[in-house]
């Protein structure tokens, strides 16, 4: 593709528009919305206004007025983008309180059924907290096995099966629907966490009859650094399953103050301490933004920017560890180098940012509400030279900083 041609696809795209809502700096290609989405602009307003108007002026009377029902309000808006009914998400705390929240709960439902099955190589928090939810359960165990094993480690024992939907490292993404048989056949429940998922791809919870799920609100939902996740129970067991962390905002009458807990019906009970409002506000001005998007839309513009990089990066050499049909990746492309620190560090210095993944993974998220053809084109440009050059074997791009 020429450069010519990526700007008449610009020119004829639907999502063009919605660029103009983000702060875009000049002189950046950001593809790592894949990690920390980009700012929408409404977000610096909204944010001053929660601060200097509903906490600088209202103060606490701000309860009453729209802060105390933020995570159903929030959790209402993701349902859509993720296949759900209004009820069945809230949102509250971080991917990794509520997916244990969800492990405990799984494994308290059937005291005859007490493993936790997942594959190797996922996030690694979600296996981190699987191996310390097993341990709050007694006789509970975490088998984690490589994915091509994952059925036949479905048995009789099964309490969960705990999948990530889209890979954070290749963007592989399961059928959803076929996983989620799977586990019923075996009289488990699944989990799915959706953190490269929900603005990405289409979802359907509901549609594959799914149990639970989790996912972050700071990537493609664009809720900034930290922002709450979010929290899916399918509505027939949401009065099975019960809340571990039983804190004062899951009671069913938090002001009552009763020594003794009382879970709250539905999604409710899922909320724990005290909802983060201002990090509920920046995420509920990102989720504005999704009100009259197609995902469909979203999903053919991410397979036109995978096309553009992948070519630039096959060009170059590079191997590629994405799966080349649509339907089975998310909205990430990701190559393998033995420099692919170095590699993603030059490139950063030229104003194209992605990430690097352990041990030789670099990563570029491809976020089709901010991104242009043209920057995608301009982006593998760069990363063919850089690699057909060499440059990235300058020293300075082999230090090594805190965050990759």
């Amino acid at each position: 593709m020429t450069l010519e041609q990526a700007e008449a696809l610009d020119a004829a795209d639907p999502l063009a528009s919605y660029r103009a809502q983000f702060m875009c700096p000049a002189g950046v290609i950001y593809l790592d919305g894949n990690s920390l989405g980009q700012l929408p602009l409404a977000t610096v307003q909204a944010g001053a206004e929660a601060t200097t108007q509903a906490w600088g002026e209202r103060l606490i009377r701000g309860w009453n007025e729209g802060w105390i029902d933020a995570p159903q309000r929030v959790g209402a808006m993701i349902a859509p983008l993720i296949g759900a009914a209004p009820d069945e998400v809230i949102s509250a705390d971080s991917t990794s309180v509520n997916l244990y929240k969800l492990i405990v709960a799984a494994l308290r439902l059937d005291p005859k059924r007490n493993v936790v099955v997942s594959e190797a190589g996922n996030f690694p928090t979600d296996l981190h907290i699987a191996e310390g939810a097993v341990a709050a359960v007694a006789g509970a165990e975490l088998r984690i096995v490589e994915r091509g094993a994952l059925a036949e480690a479905l048995g009789d024992d099964t309490a969960l099966l705990m999948l990530t939907h889209v890979h954070y490292k290749t963007a592989e993404r399961f059928d959803m629907a076929a996983w989620t048989k799977a586990a019923h056949d075996a009289g488990a429940l699944v989990c799915w966490d959706l953190s490269h998922s929900a603005g990405a791809v289409a979802v359907g919870l509901n549609a594959a009859g799914a149990d639970l799920a989790v996912g972050c609100g700071y990537k493609y939902l664009n809720g900034g650094p930290g922002a709450p996740a979010f929290l899916y129970v399918a509505k027939r067991w949401q009065e099975r399953l019960h809340n571990p962390l039983s804190g004062w905002m899951g009671h069913a009458a938090p002001f009552e103050f009763a020594d003794g807990y009382e879970a709250a019906p539905g999604m409710r009970r899922w909320l724990t301490g005290t909802p983060c409002v201002l990090s509920l506000v920046a995420l509920e001005s990102g989720l504005k933004l999704w009100a009259d998007i197609d995902i469909r839309q979203v999903e053919a513009k991410s397979a036109a920017l995978w096309d553009i990089f992948h070519a630039a990066g096959t060009a170059a050499g590079l191997e590629c560890v994405t799966p080349s049909h649509p339907q089975q990746r998310g909205s990430h492309i990701s190559f393998r180098h033995p420099n692919a620190y170095e590699i993603v560090q030059a490139l950063i210095a030229r104003g194209v940012i992605g990430d690097f993944r352990d041990p030789d993974i670099m990563r570029f998220g491809l976020t089709p509400l901010m991104l242009r053809h043209a920057d995608i084109w301009r982006a593998g440009e760069m990363l063919r030279e850089i690699v057909a050059s060499g440059s990235f074997r300058a020293p300075e791009f082999a230090v090594r900083y805190a965050v990759t």
